[in-house]
């Protein structure tokens, strides 16, 4: 086998997927393996950056066909670039909802009321999360 080529279980090492997920990727388009050692895929060694867009767009909520579509977009592909500033937007939202969730628990942290949950500043900023956080989900 060519050296410079990654055998599945070193990608999946390097990169924490599954070999089933890499050949789930592969059977959806997503990557494509460069060469068999035996029965075993190998892949180019590009084949981590592109996992890495793969994981980064996953752990976003893109879905499969949607990653697909993204892998593939060229400048002019507008619906693309519409989805990706709809997705920003949600992940704005979600880093707003988790900031206000953190500094509840750095309060609570500290407090010394008793029982913790009875404690004014630490229920409003519970419900201010929570209610913001049932707000953008419908």
């Amino acid at each position: 086998m060519d050296e410079t080529l990654l055998d599945i279980g070193e990608v999946a090492e390097r990169t924490g997927l599954a070999p089933s997920a890499l050949r789930f990727y592969e059977r959806q388009g997503l990557i494509s393996s460069a060469a068999r050692n035996g029965l075993r895929r190998a892949y180019l060694p590009e084949v981590l950056e592109r996992l890495g867009l793969i994981m980064c767009a996953r752990s976003a909520g893109f879905g499969i066909a949607e990653i697909g579509s993204f892998l593939g977009a060229g400048p002019g592909d507008q619906e693309i670039r519409e989805k990706m500033a709809v997705k920003a937007g949600e992940l704005n939202q979600r880093i707003a909802q988790l900031i206000r969730l953190r500094d509840a628990l750095d309060h609570a942290a500290t407090c010394d009321h008793e029982p913790l949950t009875d404690c004014p500043d630490f229920k409003r900023a519970v419900w201010n999360a929570r209610t913001e956080s049932t707000a953008s989900s419908h």
